[in-house]
């Protein structure tokens, strides 16, 4: 079996030609054309020097050239290398350098800073541009405009025999620390991500042309991945429609309204978001305007929280649309899900119900008691990624063996409930050690948001002189609303221990967060530290 990406990308390819592949505004690209286009790119790549394994940064806004290139970077058997468009140069230098980056594909407005950070990293030698009008000078490190590349490339796909043990590397920022490379196996994340083991049964496909197959046949799929690529849910929403013939709409800027317009000039299956970020404008949007949502199937938000009082509204708005609500991470790949409900309100964390691979493991090593109301971590077994590159501690930290059976450890801390369903409590890395009490940020966001006033949230502890931390809200307000400190705390005490409730509030306009998502927690810190409470 090839179980190699590429390989059964090109399965669809040779499946379905003529149908179409990716659209954004007026541009169509069928799979012939995305084919064709990759291949060169392939070719051009290929003729730079860059050989399997070699690392390749991806950096630019979603857009067909951002699609084009991933397919493009897997013939080649090199290893995509996601860059957040959002670094400053000193962050770039070290992602650059500690992925041992060999080739560049990026937007003509980031040349300024690729000029200042490449004379630092001399194994990074090949730069493609994208052009954006932006007019920057490519004069300093001497970029290759990526239609020309491709124009003077070969379409041909002759590139030889690939492996399932090529590398899928997803960087991953998570809420603290600097960004991690996730190595997995092409075969194992396929597994895990791409379909390769049915979500309902749990059974591994065995032929390799089985989606593409079953994909030609059915009605095509069009899938609309809001959060940026470097986001790996949002690259996978994209991976996913390619192994198995479906449609990806493609757009490098998100808006709350803007998103339901693209929904209904697409005629969108499947959208793909991340939490409250997106989900809360794109409520506010859907509330305030009149859009054709009848082609929506179902709306998926993954890794970060997507609160559950925003969740009710989506079930209320769009009745007969799926919501659901799934959890993962690059270090486990997909590990449980939950369809939403009407009535099912909760303030804690996503509640889900995990797959057979992952457990809620306690500190001895030993499954959490359903119902007990113990605190674990998630663990999951089976197919899992090689490691982080150049890192063996962070490896052997994250993946350990426990009762002879090999875990991905990544720190989410979860509780298992009576009917075998997990509650999600966020990373131990951000807790909130108070008086002996271990609060986990993501509960209380949860309670925080319910609150009609409130816009966004984050949770951090404070030091604090008789309980060592004391828990504290950074919050946003809706615009024009206004709420004090009492009304708050007698909501949230509705839905949180005590000993859990913010003891200060700071108000901002906005909450930070990355692009895709996740939440800013040593932002939400220092604006603790610069001045007093504002809802003390």
């Amino acid at each position: 079996m090839a179980l190699n990406l590429a390989d059964l990308i090109e399965h669809t390819i040779d499946a379905v030609p003529q149908r179409i592949a990716l659209e954004s505004g007026d541009r169509v690209v069928t799979y012939a054309e995305l084919e064709e286009r990759a291949n060169r790119l392939a070719h051009h790549l290929q003729s730079g020097g860059v050989g399997p394994g070699d690392k390749v940064g991806l950096y630019s806004r979603n857009s067909i050239e951002c699609v084009v290139s991933m397919l493009a970077i897997l013939k080649a058997r090199a290893v995509m290398v996601n860059v957040n468009f959002r670094y400053v140069e000193k962050e770039l230098h070290y992602l650059f350098d500690n992925s041992d980056m060999v080739a560049l594909i990026h937007e003509r407005q980031y040349a300024d800073k690729i000029a200042a950070v490449a004379p630092l990293c001399p194994k990074l030698k090949a730069f493609i541009v994208i052009d954006d009008d932006s007019g920057a000078s490519l004069d300093s490190f001497g970029g290759v405009e990526y239609e020309k590349a491709l124009a003077a490339a070969d379409p041909a796909r002759d590139f030889g025999e690939r492996s399932p043990d090529d590398i899928f590397m997803i960087y991953t920022g998570g809420t603290t620390g600097m960004p991690k490379g996730v190595m997995w196996r092409q075969q194992d994340v396929w597994r895990v991500l791409g379909g390769g083991i049915s979500i309902t049964t749990g059974e591994e496909i065995t032929d390799e042309f089985q989606q593409s197959r079953e994909g030609a046949a059915a009605p095509q799929v069009t899938r609309f991945p809001v959060p940026p690529f470097i986001h790996g849910g949002s690259q996978w929403a994209v991976l996913t429609g390619m192994l198995t013939g479906g449609k990806a709409v493609v757009y490098p800027d998100f808006g709350g309204a803007f998103t339901w317009e693209m929904v209904q000039r697409h005629r969108v299956t499947v959208l793909f978001i991340v939490g409250d970020a997106m989900a809360r404008p794109m409520m506010d949007a859907l509330l305030a305007g009149d859009y054709d949502t009848s082609s929506l199937k179902s709306l998926t938000s993954s890794a970060v929280q997507f609160s559950p009082s925003l969740k009710e509204q989506f079930v209320a708005a769009l009745p007969g649309v799926v919501i659901i609500d799934s959890i993962g991470s690059s270090e486990t790949g997909f590990s449980g899900l939950s369809v939403v409900r009407a009535g099912e309100q909760s303030s804690a964390g996503p509640r889900v119900r995990i797959d057979a691979s992952t457990l809620v493991l306690n500190e001895a090593g030993q499954p959490v008691a359903p119902g007990s109301g113990e605190v674990g971590v998630l663990a999951r077994s089976g197919y899992l990624p090689v490691g982080y590159y150049n890192d063996p501690a962070k490896t052997a930290e994250t993946f350990r063996t426990i009762g002879g059976v090999r875990y991905s450890i990544p720190g989410d801390f979860a509780r298992v409930e009576v009917d075998g369903t997990v509650t999600m409590l966020g990373r131990g890395s951000v807790s909130i050690n108070t008086g002996g009490e271990k609060v986990f940020p993501e509960e209380v966001e949860g309670a925080l948001k319910s609150h009609p006033a409130v816009l966004d949230a984050l949770v951090v502890g404070v030091p604090d002189a008789r309980m060592g931390h004391a828990v504290a809200a950074v919050i946003a307000l809706r615009p024009g609303v206004e709420v004090t400190f009492e009304d708050l705390d007698t909501h949230v005490r509705q839905h949180i221990s005590g000993y859990k409730v913010p003891r200060s509030v700071w108000l901002a306009e906005a909450i930070e967060r990355s692009p895709a998502g996740k939440p800013n927690y040593k932002w939400a810190l220092a604006q603790t530290q610069v001045r007093p409470a504002d809802l003390p």
